[in-house]
């Protein structure tokens, strides 16, 4: 919490959603993935889902990614996950970490 704020939570991420992977006209390119961010300040990205079984207590997972570089002019971004994004996240939100995490 920052200091002189009182109850209120700070979010240290902005929002973003999974657009789709890099594609050519005939080849898609599973390893690379293309977001949609609102407010570009850093690399670390988590998309976060829940699964049917707890792990560790709990059923929410994470699979960690980092935005590689710009993709066009409308502040869409291309990104690189740990293991690939499955199909099922496509227009699912993904959370842009506003500071450096060694995760």
């Amino acid at each position: 919490m920052v200091k002189g704020r009182q109850g209120q939570r700070v979010r240290t991420y902005v929002r973003g959603m999974i657009l789709g992977y890099k594609r050519s006209k005939s080849n898609q390119y599973e390893h690379t993935s293309l977001l949609q961010i609102e407010g570009v300040s850093t690399k670390r990205i988590a998309y976060m889902y829940k699964a049917k079984t707890k792990s560790d207590g709990t059923a929410v997972r994470c699979i960690w990614g980092k935005v590689t570089c710009p993709h066009g002019n409308s502040s869409v971004v291309r990104a690189k996950f740990r293991s690939n994004l499955p199909p099922s996240s496509m227009g699912k939100k993904v959370r842009v970490f506003m500071y450096p995490s060694s995760v």
